[in-house]
């Protein structure tokens, strides 16, 4: 195909119709580029996960995106089983103070000390 030569007019000369129908390639080449670098930049992220899972294959960028996706749902769900596990030994040991504080509020309103009580107060104190 010969090349052919355009001669663009003035800018002031152009119909805002015009102008945005030749600004339209260029923008859109901007957006495809910008989404090619951030899969770009998710590969690199996760180059190691994406080794284990598919060794010496090329990627295709449906393959990053969906790899990512599957990566970070497995993440999230770690972190919520660890938040989890935090949550449930905070409020065991929160529990179990509020008992202690109680048992020895009871205990101490009662002037009489006897083995019993001795024995469990040594006893809570472990």
């Amino acid at each position: 195909m010969a090349p052919s030569t355009i001669f663009l007019e003035p800018d002031n000369l152009l119909t805002p119709k015009e102008k945005n129908k030749l600004r339209k390639p260029v923008v859109e080449k901007m957006r495809r580029d910008r989404i090619n670098s951030s899969i770009e930049q998710l590969k690199l992220l996760l180059e190691k996960e994406f080794q284990r899972h598919q060794p010496n294959s090329k990627l295709e960028k449906a393959d990053i995106l969906e790899m990512t996706v599957s990566y970070l749902k497995q993440q999230s769900q770690l972190q919520m089983k660890g938040s989890f596990h935090k949550s449930s030994q905070f409020d065991f040991r929160e529990g179990y103070s509020r008992c202690l504080q109680e048992a020895f509020h009871f205990l101490s309103l009662h002037k009489v000390r006897t083995e019993t009580q001795t024995k469990l107060l040594s006893h809570f104190q472990k």
